[in-house]
């Protein structure tokens, strides 16, 4: 029986799924970015995960998360090697790639992330061709969970939205304007803190001029990010938190921009589970 253990991880959770095409668990961990963590604090996540297991010596082993660039992909492997020494095959590779698998399987397509932060990739099947770079949330990261809430808290703060809704924003969130500034500019993660408000945006999304924002905001990454590969014939695919949960206008903002949808799913590890290499 073949066992397999697929990650899908970020710096703030990673999800483990292990699977023999029949049976399954889920479990859920801390985040692992090697960029921004250190070796024990890695070490310690992979253990926590390994001692809930209920089978803990997979076959295979597929980890896609944030921050796997050369030297960390090399570092992982070997981590999870070391871990698992029965595994026959081990690979650490970039969320991005993980997404364009989920999504796309071995057909070629554009593949988005769209979460807190965005990222786009053009896919052949195989392997990744050509990537925009997203620059983050204060240079692009256009149509993020981040972007959406700059856009958004701009609008609130300067006027362009009804002075009833910045009431109701403080009043539901229990924030302040120098709270809002603090959050920003003073305290650690802003990314974080402005992706978090696009739930209000989402709850409220039928206001006319928010659902201009958030449309306007999806061209915007369409303009600068996708139409930038010069493959209109492709479907563009995408995962993350704020695709899904804006479905409806990400399709609206692609129709405009000339693009038509694949998948959008919330999580790329529904479609790694069925992803063969």
């Amino acid at each position: 029986m073949n066992i397999s253990l697929i990650a899908d991880s970020g710096s703030t959770k990673t999800d483990w799924l292990l699977t023999d095409g029949t049976h399954e668990q889920r479990i859920q961990t801390a985040g692992i970015n090697p960029v921004v963590q250190d070796e024990q604090t890695i070490l310690q996540t992979l253990s926590t995960m390994q001692q809930q297991l209920s089978n803990p010596s997979p076959a295979a082993i597929h980890f896609y998360g944030a921050g796997m660039i050369d030297p960390y992909r090399q570092q992982m492997t070997r981590w999870l090697h070391d871990l698992f020494p029965q595994a026959t095959e081990v690979e650490a590779e970039s969320d991005l790639l993980g997404a364009a698998r989920a999504v796309c399987q071995h057909e070629a397509g554009i593949v988005c992330i769209l979460g807190t932060g965005s990222n786009s990739c053009l896919y052949d099947g195989t392997a990744i061709v050509s990537n925009i770079p997203p620059l983050g949330f204060i240079l692009g990261d256009e149509g993020s969970g981040a972007h959406l809430g700059k856009l958004f808290l701009n609008a609130l703060l300067k006027g362009d939205l009804p002075q009833a809704m910045l009431n109701d924003f403080y009043a539901t969130t229990h924030l302040t304007y120098p709270d809002i500034i603090r959050r920003v500019y003073r305290e650690p993660l802003p990314n974080r803190f402005l992706a978090s408000t696009s739930l209000y945006v989402r709850a409220h999304v039928e206001e006319p001029q928010l659902r201009q924002l958030v449309v306007s905001a999806f061209r915007a990454f369409f303009d600068k990010n996708v139409a930038t590969y010069g493959r209109s014939d492709l479907p563009v695919s995408t995962v993350g938190s704020i695709a899904h949960a804006y479905a409806d206008l990400f399709r609206e903002a692609a129709a405009e921009a000339g693009f038509r949808i694949g998948h959008i799913m919330k999580s790329p590890i529904e479609g790694l589970r069925h992803y063969a290499p």
